[in-house]
């Protein structure tokens, strides 16, 4: 492996970084000095991790999200900045004094830019890692262990006004494309979708019937052509209005729907 750098030298780092294919090496060289803090000898620790593909919100033990600091431990996923127009979105959705539920929380970053945005609202999270939840507890978060919306509290039903969601949805054949470090590091129940990548978006979808109340929306992440392929189960279940978001290339990012009046409750 290429050695760390012996200085606190910003070029020599981010050159460092970018010759090991880092793309943003500028960016996180000066995170990586930040977290250093002028300790050389920490400075290059930290820097052998991140040359062995570790991801650098668990070396320095935050992200930037929206403009709002979270912290990411060890183990937990790190969330990414193609999430945050969802996180903008859920926002516009959710009334000052609302409720919220963001399934899959993972660090909390979701829920976390909610209660930021809307200081009076309610917004509770829940995950299967007990890492995430406590993760995103430490961030603030009204989390909670266990299935998607299994560990919610009672009395829930019918009065959410939004629900978001960064859920699995990468077709299981297509994890092998993902960078190579990142099932070195985080674990494939973050990314695993299933078949299409539509298991668990699907299985979100029939659950929030009976959370969402009448004109509640329901916000989340997918990738390629899988908004047509909920189209059918979006329509039957009651959901109108819907709306790819995209990003600024034109690539689907996520999925907005509206619970209509006449929607199928689950049971």
């Amino acid at each position: 492996m290429t050695a760390v750098p012996a200085t606190n030298d910003l070029e020599s780092l981010a050159a460092l970084l970018a010759c090991a294919g880092f793309v943003a090496a500028n960016e996180e060289a000066e995170e990586l000095l930040a977290c250093a803090g002028g300790d050389v000898e920490l400075l290059g620790r930290l820097t052998g991790r991140r040359l062995k593909g570790e991801p650098l919100a668990w070396i320095t033990g935050s992200v930037s999200f929206c403009g709002v600091q979270i912290r990411v431990d060890p183990g937990v996923y790190v969330p990414r900045w193609q999430s945050e127009a969802l996180a903008r979105r859920a926002v516009e959705r959710l009334p000052v004094g609302g409720l919220a539920i963001d399934v899959c929380t993972g660090a909390g970053v979701l829920a976390t830019i909610l209660s930021t945005a809307r200081p009076g609202a309610r917004v509770v999270a829940s995950d299967l890692d007990t890492r995430a939840v406590a993760c995103a507890t430490a961030n603030g978060v009204e989390a909670y262990c266990g299935d998607l919306f299994d560990p919610l509290p009672h009395g829930l039903e019918g009065c959410v006004d939004v629900v978001v969601g960064v859920v699995p949805y990468v077709p299981t054949s297509a994890l092998r494309l993902l960078p190579r470090d990142t099932f070195a590091f985080e674990s494939s129940l973050s990314y695993d979708g299933g078949t299409d990548g539509t298991e668990i978006l699907r299985r979100v979808l029939r659950s929030s019937l009976r959370f969402l109340r009448a004109r509640g929306a329901l916000l989340l992440e997918l990738g390629g052509e899988q908004a047509d392929a909920l189209g059918d189960d979006l329509a039957r279940l009651g959901y109108i209005d819907v709306t790819l978001l995209v990003d600024q290339d034109g690539d689907a990012r996520g999925i907005e729907a509206t619970l209509g009046e006449t929607c199928r409750r689950a049971p």
